[in-house]
């Protein structure tokens, strides 16, 4: 199948392009030849003046936003930077949270040695939050709805692993046993709201979770 064909384009004007990505994909290429598909180069194929606005991890699947003219590049990276872009994401994490909702506040920084893991440092760590709900949940697993108010790198993964719920599939961060449980990590960016770079008015945007 050509790159071309595999972009799932949800939403495309004159100035953004919301796409669905699959988990397994980088958002951006990678230094080595064999990493550089992803995202970006396959919306580049369509719409060369494609940047990205902000990233998924390559193992997470669902909603992206890119700019396709420097000023709305401009516009969207200020709104992600100010907080002002909601966000949710769905999961599936081993074993029943007692809770019906919480938050995770652990900071977070990068676990150098052990690169790309994060870690939580208390005392070199920049803040973090998480906001996170049950939507279902068995003796086994706990379907969540995630919302992460900032935007730190595996936050979600990171934050799901410290409260003893690591999401099933995680290659980093889950014991083998619960990455064993499925063949791809379960987290699914599944709702996107921002206001429109150039007119401004509100867009929101949902995927279902896959799994």
């Amino acid at each position: 199948m050509p790159q071309q064909a595999a972009l799932d384009i949800i939403f495309q004007d004159n100035h953004i392009l919301v796409v669905n990505k699959p988990n397994s994909l980088l958002a951006v290429p990678g230094r080595l030849p064999e990493h550089k598909d992803s995202i970006a180069s396959r919306a580049q194929q369509l719409f060369p003046n494609a940047s990205v606005i902000h990233r998924l991890d390559w193992e997470t699947s669902g909603l992206m936003v890119l700019a396709l003219d420097k000023t709305s590049h401009r516009n969207l990276s200020k709104q992600f930077h100010d907080r002002l872009v909601d966000k949710c994401y769905e999961a599936i994490v081993h074993g029943a949270i007692k809770e019906d909702h919480g938050k995770a506040t652990w900071p977070l920084c990068a676990d150098w040695p052990n690169r790309p893991k994060q870690k939580v440092d208390s005392q070199q760590g920049k803040p973090a939050l998480t906001h996170w709900h049950v939507i279902h949940k068995t003796k086994q697993h706990s379907r969540v709805k995630l919302k992460p108010v900032t935007g730190r790198s595996h936050q979600l993964r990171v934050h799901m692993m410290m409260l003893g719920h690591p999401i099933l599939g995680d290659s980093l961060y889950a014991p083998d046993e619960v990455q064993r449980l499925s063949e791809r990590m379960l987290l699914h960016a599944k709702y996107l709201k921002f206001n429109h770079p150039i007119h401004a008015n509100p867009m929101s945007f949902s995927s279902p979770a896959p799994f």
